[in-house]
């Protein structure tokens, strides 16, 4: 039987989900030893892998947040090019077999490998980041990223010069639909003037749209080309292709997941990323692992957005305050999206 910790506090983004928490019934590690009740959370990586400074490395986060608050083995393990459904069903079944709980996937392209693995290992809980996953031991975590990008666009809107700003999405998806929805209602409310260039990298993921940094970066070039003075990207590690762009040719860049100002390995770009739209992905994992830890796994589809907190905009940057009306825009646009006046479309 695993132990029991202590009860602690939860960051922010998750109060809502412990409100509705159901009850129910190359990898490395690190922490403890080998025995079964000493292991813990283990994540499957997304696209990308560790180390794109954004999606991921937000779940890295919530791992070691769990490794260092319970002490137990934690395991994290990474995609591999062209892989199948069949390879992920294998990775998360290997991790479950091993004794790791709960098992996360990090991505929507994990949904039909955990539906099929999760029917198999009953007693443990697996979660889902990005999609929905019926079952009986699934947490799907979801969020809000059209009201993050919304954000985005006002300060893009409030940001440009030229009156033309970007945005890059990945892999054409309706989960990057979401964003470029998001973005460009946020921009049209904000300065209806202001027009919006928009670029998908890739149709598929297997194309490298959200792993090749030199796509972002010739997209964001032809937009650039196009007057545009502000680039957004929703695209996991080829985001940074994007901010390198923006940063050699001295315009904005708008990160995304993370707050990739803060980011060590693009300090040097780190003057161009204006700010960031946020995901909680860091409190979600670690809600997880903690609903575990405590007993009461959580199930069920579980949204993190503006009104939770498990969405949002980064303010780092000290050059974000400098943005003339910037501020008091988002402000009034978040007020607006929290009590319903502000409607953000999804497509």
């Amino acid at each position: 039987m695993r132990r029991t910790s202590r009860l602690i506090r939860v960051a922010v983004g998750v109060a809502s989900l412990a409100l509705a928490a159901t009850a129910c019934g190359g990898t490395s590690g690190e922490g403890g030893d080998d025995g079964g009740d000493d292991k813990g959370l283990a994540i499957a990586y997304d696209v990308g892998g560790k180390g794109d400074q954004s999606f991921n490395d937000a779940a890295y986060a919530g791992l070691e947040r769990a490794k260092k608050e319970f002490g137990y083995k934690t395991a994290d393990i990474e995609p591999t090019d062209g892989e199948t459904d069949a390879d992920k069903e294998q990775r998360l079944t290997s991790l479950a077999k091993q004794g790791y709980n709960p098992v996360i996937g990090v991505g929507f392209a994990y949904g039909p490998a955990m539906k099929a693995v999760a029917a198999k290992y009953p007693d443990t809980t697996f979660g889902i980041v990005d999609s929905v996953v019926e079952g009986k031991n699934v947490a799907s975590l979801v969020f809000a990223e059209n009201e993050a990008s919304y954000l985005a666009g006002v300060v893009a809107a409030k940001a440009t010069k030229s009156r033309t700003v970007g945005f890059v999405g990945g892999v054409d998806v309706p989960l990057i639909h979401k964003f470029q929805a998001g973005y460009e209602q946020g921009v049209k409310d904000t300065d209806p003037k202001v027009k919006v260039v928009s670029q998908y990298l890739t149709q598929t993921a297997e194309e490298g749209g959200f792993s090749s940094p030199d796509k972002g970066k010739a997209a964001a070039e032809g937009q650039i080309e196009k007057k545009a003075d502000v680039v957004y990207a929703a695209a996991g590690l080829s985001g940074q292709g994007v901010i390198e762009a923006a940063a050699k040719a001295k315009i904005w860049a708008i990160g995304v997941d993370s707050d990739q100002y803060e980011q060590e390995a693009l300090a040097t770009y780190k003057d161009s990323i204006l700010t960031s739209a946020l995901k909680d992905i860091n409190g979600a994992v670690f809600a997880l692992a903690k609903s575990v830890e405590d007993g009461k796994p959580l199930t069920g589809t579980h949204t993190f957005d503006l009104k939770s907190d498990g969405v949002g905009l980064s303010d780092s940057n000290p050059k974000f305050a400098e943005v003339p009306g910037a501020k008091e825009a988002v402000e009034k646009a978040k007020a607006g999206i929290v009590d319903g006046s502000i409607k953000v479309a999804t497509e």
